[in-house]
């Protein structure tokens, strides 16, 4: 299971690297901003930050803003917070959703410096208004796992619980309550401290929502 930065990516492009080719490279490689910035997210979901990082970068310098915001994910994934949080906030600044859910990241995490719980809500509200773009989904996700993990602010499993479903439903019913318990059950250095309990509560309800693989992991946690 991925960590939680590269999970707000995962409802982008998913093609290896023959359809990487076939989607995107000939206009990437014209000089289409876009369709370097789809080029760049689809190597980062794939685990490649150096092909990503290659073309994010042409893609940020040809305008594109959500280009910017991953360039700020890739750096955030390999603890370079100084660069990830400049970049969230110029991407945020310009309009990106992607920026704004990232900056939310940087602000709920001690390792990228001061916190601002209230900010990072109030970025990911906004960025869940757009339910045709897949952010939403995204900051659905992390809104939900703010309010369960009760970390500056008091717990509160029935906004978490509404936030998640809310995801799920943008999605595949259940997901994100499992992907909320696989992050309590690793933790996230800086935000999440790891909480058994807490994972098999959204591994249960995951299961109940019809989520097999959440039924899965709540049978493999529950008997360690």
């Amino acid at each position: 299971m991925k960590l939680i930065f590269i999970l707000l990516s995962l409802f982008t492009a998913l093609a290896n690297a023959d359809e990487i080719g076939s989607q995107f490279k000939e206009k990437a490689e014209a000089g289409d901003a876009r369709a370097q910035y789809y080029l760049a997210d689809t190597w980062f979901s794939s685990g490649d930050d150096k092909q990503a990082g290659l073309w994010a970068e042409k893609a940020a310098k040809g305008g594109d803003i959500d280009a910017m915001a991953l360039l700020a994910q890739i750096h955030f994934k390999h603890g370079e917070y100084a660069q990830a949080k400049t970049l969230a906030q110029q991407a945020t600044l310009a309009g990106s959703k992607r920026g704004a859910i990232m900056l939310a990241r940087l602000l709920v995490n001690t390792q990228a410096g001061t916190t601002d719980y209230p900010q990072a809500i109030k970025l990911l509200q906004t960025a869940t208004d757009d339910i045709d773009n897949d952010s939403a989904v995204d900051a659905q996700m992390l809104l939900g796992l703010i309010y369960a993990n009760g970390v500056e602010m008091a717990q509160d499993d029935a906004q978490a619980e509404l936030w998640l479903k809310r995801s799920s439903a943008l999605s595949r019913t259940g997901y994100a309550e499992y992907w909320a318990g696989m992050v309590f059950q690793q933790g996230e250095k800086g935000f999440i401290t790891p909480n058994k309990q807490k994972a098999l509560y959204w591994f249960n309800l995951s299961c109940s929502e019809g989520f097999d693989t959440g039924c899965e992991e709540f049978e493999a946690l529950s008997g360690e």
